[in-house]
């Protein structure tokens, strides 16, 4: 069965289904409307007809529902081309105007990754990742560091340390340790938690400064992770030199309706309000801000991004035409990466 344009502004999917075995077929994806467009029965198949998204890129998934009620998401059968995730395969149509960065292709020498275990007494318990070194750096040597929460998905899913290797090799990136940190309980260590903010400054900062040989820490984050990010930075704000934070979770109860059932919703509304109705900082950092303009996050990235300018921070705004997937986050880590760094380290 076929997958994709019918003719200029409209997709068409379709399912086989000979035997009648499905009762329904949604499409499931952060790039379209939020309730899943359903499929309507032809023959055999089912079809489903879209308008194309103003993206270059479109991730999902198809909702398949038998007759006695169960559902599944799985991958669109007929369309090989897949984004690997955490939760699985989606499937993937690149639209006009898609270019894969360069980087990906291009050949480098290959950072070492050493393993990390930051105990942290203050969470009763151990942040474990991986420090990433760059090729050819003695490993003593103080250098600026990189801090990402997620990290390993990051380098998983998103080739942040490919990208890395390839970005220091050319001198686009200056020389930087990277430390690739793993969540521990995510939703409630990174949904603006003064538990964990104190954690982060008392117990891994030092611990990475040690290890790393830390001359400056810059921040990054995506989801969740940037908006943890921004709370410790303003929690304590001699922590990081810079910050680098795609897709925020940033959520207003005035604009994020659809995620009141987040348990952390109000804890988060609170902490971003008091952010977007602050007056001018007394340490503001270069910050970068990275969002699809597929996402429901899109507006409260605005309007925080505006907020940290009034502010006082210099702020870049990127909005690129993706949704909320780790192959968005890596598009868009050249140049917009580089050109943090090198703003925050000086």
């Amino acid at each position: 069965m076929h997958t994709g344009r019918e003719r200029v502004g409209v997709l068409r999917f379709r399912v086989s289904d000979p035997e009648r075995e499905l009762a329904a077929v949604r499409f499931v994806s952060d790039g379209t409307k939020r309730r899943p467009p359903a499929f309507s029965r032809r023959d055999g198949r089912w079809e489903l007809r879209l308008p194309e998204p103003p993206l270059v890129r479109l991730e999902y998934l198809l909702e398949l529902e038998t007759k006695d009620g169960s559902r599944r998401l799985a991958p669109d059968p007929a369309n090989p081309l897949r984004a690997p995730g955490p939760f699985g395969e989606r499937s993937v149509l690149e639209l006009d105007g898609y270019r894969p960065p360069a980087w990906l292709a291009q050949d480098a020498p290959r950072g070492r990754l050493e393993p990390l275990a930051l105990p942290s007494p203050a969470l009763r318990a151990e942040i474990e990742g991986f420090l990433w070194q760059p090729a050819g750096r003695d490993r003593d040597e103080p250098l600026p560091l990189l801090v990402v929460h997620d990290g390993p998905e990051y380098a998983k899913y998103s080739g942040l340390g490919r990208y890395l290797d390839v970005a220091t090799h050319q001198d686009e990136l200056p020389p930087l340790r990277a430390a690739l940190l793993a969540p521990v309980a995510r939703n409630e260590t990174y949904s603006a938690s003064a538990r964990y903010t104190r954690a982060f400054a008392h117990d891994l900062v030092p611990a990475l400064r040690a290890k790393a040989r830390a001359t400056v820490l810059i921040g990054m984050g995506a989801s969740l992770g940037a908006l943890a990010m921004l709370h410790v930075h303003r929690l304590n704000p001699r922590t990081f030199a810079g910050l680098f934070l795609q897709s925020g979770s940033f959520f207003q109860r005035r604009l994020d309706h659809h995620e009141r059932t987040f348990a952390r919703f109000a804890r988060i509304g609170r902490f971003v309000g008091r952010v977007l109705a602050g007056g001018a900082w007394q340490h503001p950092v270069p910050v970068t801000i990275t969002c699809g303009t597929g996402e429901e996050n899109l507006l409260n990235n605005r309007e925080l991004a505006a907020a940290l300018a009034r502010q006082g921070y210099p702020v870049e705004l990127v909005e690129h035409r993706d949704a909320h997937n780790w192959v968005s986050w890596r598009d868009v880590l050249d140049p917009h990466l580089a050109r943090l760094v090198a703003r925050a380290v000086g």
